[in-house]
């Protein structure tokens, strides 16, 4: 099975720009789709992007599109968020998944998604 940590997490002013870092190991990450979920206080973890296990495709949370970018980098066996227009309704801790089974889309449920990392906090100050 794939272990996940992220980092890169932070406090940021509004309008700033982070980027997560997804790293794994144990597998690689081209056997699994990846996505990215987040959990704000009093809140239930919600989907925010995913990438497919082939083939490059992307799908974003409407929240986040056009603002959030998931990418992947084989050879760092690591997957990131990179995050810009930040707005203080994005503050959560944000989790990377990994999704072992095959799908032709990406799946945004995150009980689809078998392995997960610890979390790392993103907070942005209005």
């Amino acid at each position: 099975q794939v272990q996940l940590v992220e980092s890169g997490g932070g406090l940021v002013e509004a309008g700033g720009s982070l980027r997560l870092s997804c790293a794994a190991s144990g597998r690689t990450i081209g056997s699994y789709a990846m996505g990215w979920f987040r959990q704000a206080p009093g809140k239930e973890r919600e989907f925010v992007a995913g990438i497919r296990k082939t083939g490059g495709n992307t799908y974003y949370a409407g929240s986040v599109r056009g603002r959030f970018t998931i990418s992947r980098d084989s050879a760092k066996n690591t997957v990131y968020l990179q995050m810009n227009s930040l707005k203080p309704e994005d503050t959560a801790v944000y989790y990377c998944a990994a999704d072992r089974n095959f799908s032709p889309v990406i799946r945004v449920g995150l009980y689809e998604y078998d392995y997960w990392g610890q979390g790392t906090q993103v907070t942005v100050s209005s």
